[in-house]
């Protein structure tokens, strides 16, 4: 924590034959800045242009307060840890120019601060993450990854396919399908129906047995949905 009454603290040499303060170059966000003196609350790691070797800890993902990462220019191997996505005050990430594989991890679209990522000239392979912040970053920041595909990269994965369409919509299509169905299906049967009514009518010239064929047919309807109305035709049919 910082002393308000004291001022700010600065990093400095204590040593009786000093008679100079600690000054340190950093790279942040893409550039680069000369810092003669450093606050103690700095919040910026900068290993870049070193010989590290190995994977990168997961225990990174701790430093919650972390808003500058750069650990570029080294001979970095491994995956991303999913863990750098719990950084959530980082704005900037720069991992070029190491031998990193694998994907990039979905959880670094929570990084709602990020607004600087490079991820170039490394052997990363997969489809590059969309939404939140990664819809902001354009071609350099994932260039010299042979492996990697799709927006904003000119190289489309293979088996893409299209947004689905929203499920509101669908469902939407679907309750029109079943609705409209079956009554075109009835308007086709009434159509026919008629049809061969008005030939018996005008052709046969039988009107009495067309009519009695459609009473009979509206009587088995009535039946079918009334037992009392069944008494009643067998009543009606006695008494004829």
């Amino acid at each position: 924590m910082m002393n308000i009454t004291n001022g700010m603290q600065y990093m400095s040499s204590t040593h009786y034959f000093s008679s100079y303060n600690d000054s340190i170059v950093v790279s942040i966000k893409g550039n680069t800045f000369e810092l003669e003196r450093i606050l103690t609350t700095f919040t910026t790691i900068d290993l870049s242009c070193n010989k590290f070797e190995g994977v990168i800890p997961t225990i990174m993902g701790k430093l919650e307060s972390l808003k500058e990462l750069n650990l570029s220019n080294n001979k970095i191997i491994g995956y991303i840890p999913q863990t750098i996505g719990g950084l959530e005050n980082l704005e900037s990430l720069d991992l070029s120019s190491n031998m990193l594989a694998g994907e990039i991890p979905m959880a670094l679209t929570n990084l709602f601060f990020l607004s600087f990522l490079n991820l170039s000239d490394n052997q990363l392979v997969g489809m590059i993450p969309k939404g939140k912040q990664f819809n902001t970053f354009q071609n350099d920041s994932y260039k010299s990854n042979p492996g990697l595909c799709g927006w904003p990269l000119s190289k489309s994965c293979h088996g893409d396919q299209k947004q689905p369409k929203d499920s509101t919509k669908i469902q939407h299509d679907e309750h029109f399908w079943f609705g409209w169905k079956p009554v075109a299906i009835g308007y086709a049967f009434g159509g026919v129906f008629g049809i061969v009514l008005g030939y018996i009518v005008f052709f046969v010239r039988k009107p009495q047995w067309s009519i009695r064929f459609v009473e009979s047919i509206l009587n088995q309807r009535v039946r079918k949905k009334s037992p009392r109305s069944n008494a009643n035709s067998r009543r009606q049919n006695q008494g004829r």
